[in-house]
């Protein structure tokens, strides 16, 4: 090659370099192990900062948490093993946040926002972040629950119902039926009355992949795919994922409530979230308080559980609901992440394991079980039935206390358990099976006005079944103008009376 054309070239790339000046905040590893990162020299790093430390393939990010005095405590998000003693760490000057929009819909994310489901990236149109630490909104912002949130599951909407902007505690043992109660409350969201259905978030923490995978099945076999968002830390997952998960579920609905559409999300579950905060701060060497957690472990839950809000219309109108779930071990409620959790949540939904193995499913224990917002989020036509269920089923629980020490009853007090036995029949339900909410006020109503009195105790499945497909075939106008008002009217309840009466006589003539 010339070298007169070599020295040319060199003139020109000198003659047009322009030198660029970036200022960063570079501070050094101390120490790394178990996802956890000592780092010392980024004096002016924030808290909940992204950190990137620097690694010969990729940058791995990582999350400031401990502010010292002459180091910061961050955990890892990511592979922590390309990371080495003395790597360099950059300050990236933003707080962690995650991709939000209707481009999540019917996918499987990371709570990164990274895709999980082999369907190909996930292309933003706008690429809008949201800090995954978010104040909450205040109480000049917020509204009263007003709107029900149909859950499909007719012991849940009829005695302990659920509003639009509540946040609903679900409590029980494992393995007692507390996703499959969540479950059906997404797929009974495309069937919901009323408003628009509301976006669902499911946020799986420390799940087995398998069982999401079954999760994922079912949701799309229903067609409720399209409008569920499934953020998955699994079971594989490191702490510091558990423990972001929430938050960036959260993040997730606040930008569908902040556009003033409704918004319901799910965290399976909260202990396994705490147990992960945890093991971080036991890492990250904070002082163990009561059973090893931290200090702040109420603040961890309270200030994740407070985003959830029913806006005000100057603000949108828009509505967040939470469905926290907490595992208790051996039935015991009164231990520490559930109490704090109870404390903080609008009400509980306790699912009992002796009701469980006695073939009461949904395991409700209508009880323990209360929602502090009330009748003011059922419809009329649910609340002047439920009312009298409640009642009934009161007076039952309380009568068989007596029952089983008495060997005589009186014809009233036989009366009354053999009603509450048949209430308590018609509240069961098997999984996936969601049930319009104007079908349950046919059924309740039924129930409550003594007409399944005559029929015995193994005939009620039976009529249920049939007395919803024949309110299908031949009472649709009257299930439409129920779904429509959200009331009983006289003429809609005449109705309804001349159609029990007709399937109690066919059940009879049958047998």
């Amino acid at each position: 090659m010339d070298k007169h054309f070599i020295i040319e070239t060199l003139k020109k790339q000198l003659a047009e370099y322009k030198p660029e000046i970036e200022q960063a905040n570079i501070g050094k590893v101390l120490k790394i192990g178990d996802g956890i990162a000592s780092v010392s020299g980024l004096s002016e790093v924030m808290a909940s900062e992204m950190l990137e430390f620097v690694t010969p393939n990729e940058s791995v990010y990582g999350v400031a948490l401990n502010l010292e005095e002459n180091q910061v405590g961050a955990v890892i998000l990511g592979d922590f093993k390309a990371i080495k003693e003395g790597g360099l760490v950059k300050s990236t000057g933003k707080v962690l946040s995650v991709p939000v929009g209707k481009e999540l819909l019917g996918r499987v994310v990371n709570p990164l926002g990274q895709p999980l489901d082999n369907k190909g990236p996930i292309s933003f149109r706008k690429a809008e972040l949201y800090p995954v630490e978010r104040k909450a909104p205040g109480v000049i912002v917020r509204e009263p629950v007003t709107t029900p949130l149909h859950t499909g599951i007719k012991a849940i909407d009829s005695v302990i119902p659920i509003g639009r902007g509540q946040r609903e505690l679900i409590i029980g043992d494992r393995q007692i039926g507390k996703t499959a109660l969540v479950i059906d409350t997404i797929i009974n969201q495309l069937q919901d009355t009323g408003r628009k259905a509301p976006v669902c978030i499911y946020v799986a923490i420390g799940q087995k992949q398998s069982k999401i995978a079954r999760i994922v099945e079912e949701l799309k076999s229903r067609g409720a795919m399209e409008r569920t968002i499934v953020v998955l830390a699994s079971a594989a997952d490191a702490a510091p994922i558990w423990y972001i998960a929430p938050y960036a579920g959260c993040a997730m609905g606040e930008y569908f409530m902040d556009k003033g559409e409704d918004a319901l999300v799910i965290y399976d579950d909260l202990s396994k979230h705490a147990w992960a905060y945890r093991q971080i701060s036991l890492l990250l060497r904070r002082p163990p308080g009561r059973e090893a957690y931290p200090g702040d472990i109420f603040y961890l839950h309270s200030r994740l559980l407070e985003r959830a809000a029913k806006l005000n219309k100057a603000n949108g109108g828009g509505s967040l609901t939470a469905l926290p779930l907490i595992e208790t071990q051996l039935s015991d409620i009164s231990a520490y992440i559930p109490t704090n959790v109870i404390s903080i949540t609008d009400g509980q939904i306790y699912l009992d394991p002796e009701l469980f193995y006695q073939g009461t499913r949904p395991a409700l224990n209508v009880g323990l079980s209360v929602s502090r917002v009330g009748s003011s989020a059922q419809t009329k036509a649910m609340k002047k039935v439920a009312s009298r269920l409640r009642l009934e089923l009161a007076q039952h629980r309380e009568l068989q206390s007596f029952v089983q020490f008495a060997s005589e009853l009186d014809e009233a007090t036989r009366k009354r358990i053999e009603r509450g036995q048949r209430l308590t029949e018609i509240l069961k339900q098997p999984p996936y099976a969601p049930i319009p909410f104007e079908k349950q006020v046919c059924l309740i109503y039924a129930g409550v006005n003594g007409y399944l009195d005559s029929l015995p105790l193994e005939k009620i499945s039976e009529f249920e079944s049939q007395f919803f497909q024949y309110l299908e075939d031949r009472k649709g106008d009257m299930l439409s103008k129920i779904r429509e008002t959200g009331d009983l009217t006289e003429e809609i309840e005449k109705d309804l009376k001349s159609a029990i009466e007709f399937q109690i006589h066919a059940i009879n003539a049958g047998n």
